[in-house]
């Protein structure tokens, strides 16, 4: 095979895996609003692909099944969510540690808001025992748990934190920004706060501040963005 052809073969297969991975993060947004919406059982394979706009084919050609595809779009739903509370103290140094466990709040609140499938598929996983369930577990929920509470005590232990079980608390702190932002259009409804407004995830994130970390903010909100 000459150069030229050689070439040409490259940019083929090159355009071919661009192609291959637009079509996934389409499949991979689609499927991470149907799961949240509807639940595992309640959404199928085909609804997914007609959300993603893509060939019914395509899901088993690139997840091989719908069970492949929900872990798939569960994984990219808590990867990113790391990526975000790494990124959001990631500047503040160990030496501040108020100061981290406020940003660490209010990225928390600000992914919520931004990605409301990180608290809605765990609302429908936690509807019943699977297997499933103890993937989601396993995989994303008990680490993100062992690591907060090894935090919280740590913060106890100096005062910033509140007294009491630190499982407990972090589980009180993550349903109160998550919870309350995945239900945000029934609260819209019946309380009039927008969670669209930058103001309102700014009084939320303070206030799960001065609840569960009580004393004053340092009053470092993280940008609207972030």
């Amino acid at each position: 095979m000459s150069d030229q052809a050689l070439g040409l073969y490259g940019q083929q297969a090159r355009k071919q895996q661009q192609r291959s991975v637009v079509t996934q993060d389409k499949l991979l947004d689609a499927a991470t609003e149907a799961f949240s919406e509807n639940g595992f059982k309640g959404t199928s394979t085909r609804e997914i692909a007609d959300r993603a706009g893509v060939h019914h084919p395509l899901i088993t050609y690139h997840f091989k099944n719908k069970e492949q595809l929900w872990r798939s779009a569960t994984d990219r739903i808590f990867r990113e969510f790391n990526r975000a509370l790494a990124r959001g103290i990631a500047d503040i140094p160990a030496s501040e540690p108020r100061k981290r466990a406020e940003t660490f709040i209010r990225t928390y609140v600000r992914y919520a808001h931004r990605q409301p499938a990180l608290h809605k598929i765990i609302l429908q996983e936690s509807s019943y025992p699977s297997e499933r369930l103890e993937w989601l577990i396993e995989r994303h929920l008990k680490p993100l748990c062992d690591e907060s509470v090894r935090y919280l005590k740590e913060l106890q232990g100096i005062g910033i934190a509140q007294p009491g079980n630190p499982a407990l608390l972090f589980n009180m702190i993550r349903v109160s920004a998550g919870g309350l932002l995945a239900l945000s259009l029934e609260i819209k409804g019946t309380s009039a706060i927008d969670f669209d407004s930058d103001g309102a995830l700014n009084e939320l994130s303070d206030m799960i501040i001065q609840c569960f970390l009580g004393g004053k903010s340092t009053d470092n909100p993280i940008r609207a963005g972030s």
